[in-house]
């Protein structure tokens, strides 16, 4: 996808120049990054890859790679569409020539390779369209917290449809989603069918339907979907969801102690986003839950760590080794401990 760019630096989102990679992929490991960091590579702001951050105007942030790419795919529709409706006008200027004389000939009808689906009807019906063709296997990610009944219900239908096939199914949830009820009675009810397991963090929502077919959000409040038949594009998404498999945590297995007494594997995933730079808001977002949870959790990481502020908080942090992967840790003066 083409976009604007500038005199040196005339290239789309799709394809970053060597200087604007390494300037957003630093902005997004980080959270935000100086203004002038940014200075030697205006196609970013131009892209809407940077932004200002409305807290403070010296500091630019990143927008998510999620948006990016569903920018990119919409782009990559509109490409198409357009593409179809010229071929469509050939067709019709020809079609009375190429028919006189020939034997009547059956269209060839092919699946749509990215299809926008506007409105919750029409991703329902698609939804349901996949599950009755589906044959083999599902795999979904569903991100946020505890997931509400009302939820769980809507798509309860498909589920039993998909296990009276014997389909099976994989879904990946956050860590809090555990404390859910009514996700432990669905799969109790579902039985071997559904494995599930759990992470800190997971993508935005995706549903994959014999690793033929894809459908993820294509804006907030999720009104909008993308579903996705193009290979390389469902072949990149089941990579993704199989990496992530392999990194999560059975339901049924308890999480791993933290090795701090006092600190538990929420807390020390909340203490790796606040190293990296994150504000409550958007630390709560990728946990699944809410600010005011989370600002009792890091009042408490602060208690147990002995820090007086938030600055010295982050320093606490560091310390023990809290702000990256499980390895040592320790609290300041105390003989080093390993993480189960």
């Amino acid at each position: 996808m083409a976009g604007h760019g500038t005199d040196g630096h005339p290239h789309g989102a799709d394809r970053l120049c060597e200087a604007g990679d390494r300037v957003y992929s630093r902005a997004v490991r980080r959270g935000r990054l100086p203004r002038a960091d940014a200075e030697a590579v205006p196609c970013l702001l131009e892209l809407a890859l940077l932004h200002p951050d409305p807290d403070d105007m010296a500091w630019l942030v990143p927008t998510s790679p999620q948006e990016v790419m569903t920018r990119l795919l919409r782009g990559v529709y509109d490409e198409v569409s357009a593409s179809q409706r010229r071929m469509g006008s050939a067709v019709a200027a020809f079609e009375w020539y190429a028919g006189l004389g020939a034997q009547p000939r059956q269209a060839a009808v092919e699946g749509t390779a990215i299809r926008v689906l506007d409105g919750l009807s029409r991703i329902q019906a698609a939804m349901d369209e996949a599950t009755e063709a589906c044959r083999t296997e599902v795999l979904t990610v569903q991100p946020g917290g505890i997931r509400p009944e009302h939820e769980l219900s809507e798509g309860l239908h498909r589920a039993m449809a998909l296990r009276a096939r014997g389909v099976r199914m994989r879904d990946l949830y956050t860590h809090v989603a555990r404390h859910g009820q009514g996700l432990l009675n669905y799969l109790e009810l579902m039985g071997d069918t559904v494995e599930a397991r759990t992470l800190d963090e997971v993508i935005d929502r995706l549903i994959l339907f014999d690793r033929t077919v894809a459908f993820i959000p294509a804006n907030a409040d999720r009104t909008l979907a993308l579903e996705l038949r193009h290979p390389a594009l469902v072949h990149y998404l089941v990579t993704v969801f199989e990496r992530l498999w392999r990194l999560a945590i059975p339901l049924t297995a308890p999480l791993p102690d933290t090795g701090i007494e006092g600190i538990s594997h929420r807390e020390r995933s909340i203490a790796a986003l606040l190293a990296e730079g994150h504000q409550d808001a958007v630390i709560a977002e990728r946990l699944g839950i809410s600010v005011r949870t989370c600002r009792a959790h890091i009042a408490r990481l602060s208690e147990t760590l002995g820090a007086a502020s938030r600055t010295q908080l982050g320093v606490r942090i560091a310390q023990v080794g809290l702000d990256g992967p499980p390895h040592s840790l320790t609290l300041p003066g105390q003989e080093p401990r390993t993480v189960r």
